[in-house]
């Protein structure tokens, strides 16, 4: 049995799972890619908070990230070569863990 949720509980359930895991403008993000994937794909998520932490994470900007992976990443289309990157905002953005 499926439970079909907004993205005020998909908020909810980090919020009370894991509160410091992302940002709320990030927790957007990631309700819009999960929503898109499902809509392209036709494929339903199962929602596993502490999966989705652990496979994703995200950054303030591209010095942060740097910090955890290296300077050899410049740009966020390196990080892309790499990985899968969410932008938020100008700055911000998650990534699939690598």
């Amino acid at each position: 049995m499926k439970q079909t949720i907004d993205v005020f509980q998909f908020r909810n359930q980090f919020m009370e799972c894991r509160p410091d895991n992302f940002s709320y403008p990030g927790l957007l993000a990631l309700w819009e890619y999960f929503e898109e994937y499902e809509d392209s794909t036709g494929e339903e998520i199962d929602l596993d908070v502490i999966a989705i932490c652990c496979e994703y994470s995200e950054y303030k900007d591209l010095k942060e990230f740097q910090a955890y992976y290296g300077e050899e990443y410049e740009t966020r289309e390196d990080i892309e070569e790499q990985t899968f990157l969410i932008p938020i905002d100008d700055n911000s953005f998650i990534i699939q863990q690598f």
